[in-house]
């Protein structure tokens, strides 16, 4: 029904904010990504919006990017995962971290987002696989195999997908898996 909004940033109360379309307030809730990359208070502001119709609520949803409502809208079909527990996801990990979260099957990362268990996390991976995942999950500069192996075992390890595209930047371009890992690991650790 509501699919943008665009106006002024009235008010921002983690995780609600108030978007002024014309002199009509609309109460938002945004995950923290969104959040954190709104303009100060007073500004014009854009955003995605989802509309929930509930016997006892009408809530809108906003999201900076199309991806964002997208991963949105995947999270909300899964039996047992609500647009609050959606938002949280959506508020812990980025797209791109969900992506990968999902292509590794990295339970791990999920059960540390509050109020997701490991039924849960067992269940969104399973709903998620091949919605959201490789294609999606690779920054663009993980151009080949190589790249995107040593991409994902630097993830598999702990490291942050900032810490190892970073890493990954550093390689040569025609590095080994093997070599690869190696080189990103001693780049990591210091």
């Amino acid at each position: 029904m509501i699919g943008k909004l665009t106006g002024i940033l009235a008010e921002r109360n983690p995780p609600q904010i108030v978007v002024d379309c014309n002199g009509v307030g609309y109460e938002v809730d945004v995950p923290m990504s969104t959040f954190y990359n709104l303009p100060p208070t007073g500004e014009r502001v854009s955003l995605l919006t989802h509309f929930v119709v509930r016997e006892d609520a009408q809530i809108l949803y906003g999201f900076g990017t199309a991806e964002e409502r997208m991963a949105f809208r995947q999270l909300i079909k899964i039996s047992g995962v609500g647009p609050r527990m959606a938002l949280g996801v959506l508020s812990g990990l980025s797209v791109s971290e969900l992506a990968q979260v999902v292509t590794l099957q990295d339970t791990g990362r999920l059960v540390k987002i509050p109020g997701v268990g490991k039924k849960t996390a067992e269940r969104l991976l399973l709903e998620l696989k091949g919605k959201l995942g490789a294609d999606i999950a690779l920054p663009a500069h993980a151009a080949n195999d190589a790249q995107g192996d040593i991409l994902q075992a630097l993830v598999a390890l702990g490291y942050s997908d900032k810490e190892a595209a970073a890493a990954l930047k550093a390689l040569p371009k025609d590095v080994a898996v093997g070599d690869g890992i190696k080189l990103a690991l001693k780049a990591l650790a210091r």
